[in-house]
């Protein structure tokens, strides 16, 4: 996502079409929405989606924020967002390590579905840190490399890369360019030397897998999932952790 090297470029690629509509991520989906309304303030001045794209969870944060900003690198994904929501949203396009907003200028923020995109998690966590206020609220999702399947494969041999220990994964299979997957303890050191507070975690996605969906069902999933998220989240073991994070009052 930076100008020097863009990880993930989707402009030209039609994301809620191929990624959401034609696959089955119901139950991601919907496990991310029940995060974010657990996790997100019930209201704010100006609120911004890192990361956003078309916008896809924007009627979680709609009614919650008198401004909304969808921030992404792709314009080809904020056109498609502006196209939806109209005048209730604000598009800006740019390099998310060098975000177009004020220092302390937001009062509340989320970003999903980003981090795995990012080589420099610690830059984009400062840069998140510099434009919330001070006493504002940030909901955070990170692609975590230790899950239960990782580990599985690590022991038996099948994969190299340890999710034991806090170097960054890596996993070049996936995307040629990298695609990015941290250790919560690397991550929370990260927040705790930007300055964050951190005051709540989730488990998210805790069901994520194809057997499970067939076997079990989209909507089974989902009551399973509202339970697990909190019950989970001191194991840290799904592949989507929420963090809610303060900027301290100064």
């Amino acid at each position: 996502m930076s100008k020097e090297k863009v990880v993930s470029d989707y402009n030209g690629y039609d994301y809620k079409t191929e990624f959401w509509e034609k696959t089955d991520r119901a139950y991601e989906d919907q496990a991310d929405r029940m995060a974010i309304r657990k996790l997100l303030p019930k209201r704010m001045e100006k609120f911004a989606d890192i990361g956003g794209g078309y916008g896809r969870l924007a009627n979680e944060y709609l009614k919650r924020a008198r401004k909304v900003y969808i921030f992404d690198y792709s314009k080809t994904e904020l056109d498609q967002a502006k196209e939806m929501y109209g005048d209730k949203i604000e598009t800006r396009a740019g390099d998310i390590y060098k975000l177009p907003f004020k220092d302390n200028e937001l009062d509340g923020l989320m970003m999903v579905r980003v981090t795995h995109h990012l080589e420099h998690l610690d830059k984009a966590i400062a840069e998140l840190y510099r434009v919330l206020k001070p006493g504002g609220s940030a909901v955070i999702e990170v692609a975590n490399k230790r899950t239960l399947p990782k580990m599985a494969r690590f022991v038996t041999g099948r994969s190299k890369i340890n999710p034991f220990d806090q170097s960054v994964a890596n996993y070049k299979e996936i995307s040629k360019d990298g695609f990015y997957n941290y250790h919560p303890k690397y991550v929370e050191n990260i927040f705790s030397k930007v300055g964050f507070k951190t005051e709540k975690i989730l488990s998210v996605s805790n069901f994520r897998s194809r057997g499970l969906k067939k076997f079990l069902g989209t909507n089974n999933l989902v009551k399973m999932e509202n339970g697990a998220q909190q019950l989970l989240a001191p194991i840290r073991f799904a592949p989507s952790i929420y963090y809610k994070l303060r900027k301290p009052e100064e």
